[in-house]
């Protein structure tokens, strides 16, 4: 039987502001993403979204950013590679606090940071050895094929190879920015049938046509997409009739 992680992006309310459904999310998936206060997310929300993951007995990551609240960020930052590497030790430590006596799963770069480390090797460098420095055995989840997963190999740190059910894919194997029409995918039947044959054919049919491999380790969809619980509902059923088990990395 195969197996696939289904991860999703949680933590991201903030004081008043609601941003998603993670109470009915994080029953149907297998790991998740939280906010550690930097795009998104606070200390109680932090708290309140790990206590529910733990409860559901769903794998703990942090979901570290570029300091970028106002851009969700989704924004590039000019910052020193070490200021980066810093950056990321001390937010995977704010959700690290809220897991008692469980070990943190993962560690996830979120938006903007994610998608420029998939393309420039020494900011992946940089968010690996702020990993390192916080745990040399806690793994990375980056997007398959990409500088992400060059850069964990190169230092020896574990890797997940993450695809994207909700996002469209360029011919090199990233993803379109979301500034272009069709890069978010929101139609649940649509998704589920794409992300099983992901699976399947460990390959993906780019926005242009071309055929993509990619490694499927894990599988995500994101939290603030509006049709995210729909969409995992129909994933969890997809994956089940394709007779494919969902299960933490």
């Amino acid at each position: 039987m195969q197996t696939v992680d289904l991860n999703s992006d949680l933590g991201e309310s903030y004081g008043r502001y609601k941003l998603g459904r993670d109470a009915e999310v994080i029953p149907l998936i297998s790991s998740a993403n939280v906010a550690c206060g930097y795009h998104a997310g606070d200390p109680d929300v932090i708290r309140q979204t790990v206590d529910m993951a733990q409860e559901n007995q769903v794998a703990v990551g942090a979901h570290p950013s570029y300091p970028d609240r106002l851009g969700f960020g989704r924004r590039r930052m000019d910052m020193a590679l070490d200021d980066v590497t810093n950056m990321i030790t001390y937010q995977i430590a704010a959700v690290a606090g809220f897991t008692k006596d469980h070990r943190l799963h993962h560690v996830k770069p979120h938006g903007a940071i994610y998608n420029a480390a998939a393309k420039d090797r020494e900011l992946a460098l940089a968010i690996c050895r702020g990993i390192q420095r916080f745990d040399p055995q806690l793994p990375i989840y980056g997007l398959s094929g990409s500088q992400l997963i060059v850069a964990a190999k190169q230092v020896d740190l574990p890797y997940c190879s993450e695809a994207f059910a909700d996002r469209a894919y360029q011919a090199d194997g990233t993803l379109v920015p979301r500034s272009q029409d069709g890069a978010v995918l929101t139609d649940p039947a649509q998704v589920a049938q794409r992300a099983v044959k992901m699976i399947q054919d460990q390959a993906v049919t780019a926005i242009t046509g071309e055929r993509v491999p990619l490694r499927v380790d894990s599988l995500c969809v994101h939290g603030d997409n509006a049709a995210a619980l729909r969409i995992v509902k129909a994933l969890r059923k997809a994956l089940a009739d394709a007779n494919i088990k969902v299960q933490a990395f």
